[in-house]
């Protein structure tokens, strides 16, 4: 049985009433049942069965390669669906109400209605899929683990563009070329690459500032590999460092590794958020340090669990998560410190390899 059958008959297993049915149309939920990428489909599953519906464009593909659901070139989308619908006495439709904008939905619902179908769009399917997605398989965390190697492949290069008279734009534009080079598809956001006065922002956006010496220089990289995302931060310092920036820099990996080395399956991700930030509190800069310890990372660069001091999420065996804290000093810098770790019954797998020792380029 393929990984993506068993999704969907977990799926099925959820599905209460056999007059009800699952219409997901989020692209990375899509991919995840079906196993077919970009393919701008939507997966109708009923207790019985599961379709995938995709348009002239992408039918030969996905007759090739989705083998756990019956696939189906539709020409009008809602018709086809409610069409199906009829076919296994289906009248009422779980929406992902994380996915659905307002305008899709008053579309969805204006068509389906006229057709005897009616349509929840709680929480309900965009959770249940939430918790299926948050266990990886063995084929998840091979690919994380390439995005991340990748990822580290371009980043030992970017080392060697960081000096006085560089802008923030061009190690931007030269990551997300080294990254694609090296095999990724796409960056997994909108890359992280400041210096100066602007670490101090958490989400600092690069742009023709110029490194100067003395510096700090913080990096928020990540790539995607067939679909999945790696999360690294590095703060590295240009040409030299002052004692002031070393003390911060020394307190922000002290909390890093030591709530990191508190992973392990059944840990509470709030008290893996707890520790980073107690030790930033002891230090005098816990008002310095404002958001989240961690997060998931999958299909998506922020998804369940989540490490924040208000999580109720419990850290299971293959869980996928960062450990990020940081200090912000307003108008000064800023350090902020991440590895993506693989959570583990008795600790955790570290996807990075690079040292988190302070470095002077």
């Amino acid at each position: 049985m393929s990984i993506e059958r068993d999704r969907i008959n977990k799926l099925k297993k959820i599905i209460e009433d056999n007059s009800h049915a699952f219409f997901i149309t989020d692209e990375k939920n899509v991919y995840y049942f079906s196993g077919i990428q970009n393919c701008e489909g939507k997966i109708l599953v009923t207790k019985d069965e599961a379709y995938l519906l995709v348009d002239f464009r992408y039918i030969e593909n996905a007759k090739k390669n989705c083998k756990n659901c019956i696939v189906v070139e539709f020409k009008s989308l809602c018709s086809d669906v409610a069409k199906l619908c009829k076919k296994h006495s289906v009248d009422t439709l779980y929406l992902e109400s994380d996915n659905i904008t307002v305008g899709i939905y008053n579309l969805y619902l204006k068509s389906f209605n006229s057709q005897g179908i009616s349509l929840i769009s709680n929480d309900f399917l965009s959770k249940a899929i939430s918790n299926l997605r948050l266990i990886k398989s063995g084929e998840e965390i091979k690919f994380i683990d390439e995005a991340q190697k990748i990822t580290e492949k371009a980043y030992n290069e970017i080392l060697n563009y960081i000096r006085p008279g560089e802008s923030e734009r061009r190690i931007a534009v030269e990551l997300e070329y080294l990254m694609k080079k090296y095999g990724a598809s796409h960056i997994s956001f909108d890359l992280i690459t400041i210096t100066g006065k602007k670490t101090s922002l958490p989400h600092g956006v690069p742009d023709d500032g110029i490194i100067s010496e003395g510096d700090f220089f913080t990096m928020d990289i990540g790539s995607v590999y067939m679909g999945y995302h790696s999360d690294m931060t590095r703060t590295v310092a240009v040409k030299s460092c002052d004692e002031f920036k070393r003390e911060i820099y020394s307190i922000v990996l002290n909390a890093q590794t030591t709530a990191l080395n508190s992973v392990k399956a059944g840990m509470k991700a709030s008290d893996v958020d707890k520790i980073a930030r107690d030790i930033i509190s002891d230090a005098g800069y816990g008002k310095n340090f404002g958001h989240s310890t961690g997060h998931g990372v999958g299909l998506d660069i922020h998804e369940k669990p989540y490490v924040s001091p208000k999580s109720e999420d419990i850290l299971s065996e293959n869980m996928v998560i960062t450990v990020e804290p940081g200090i912000y000093l307003e108008n000064q810098f800023g350090v902020r410190i991440e590895d993506m770790v693989l959570v583990k019954e008795n600790g955790f797998k570290n996807f990075a390899t690079l040292s988190k020792e302070l470095i002077i380029v």
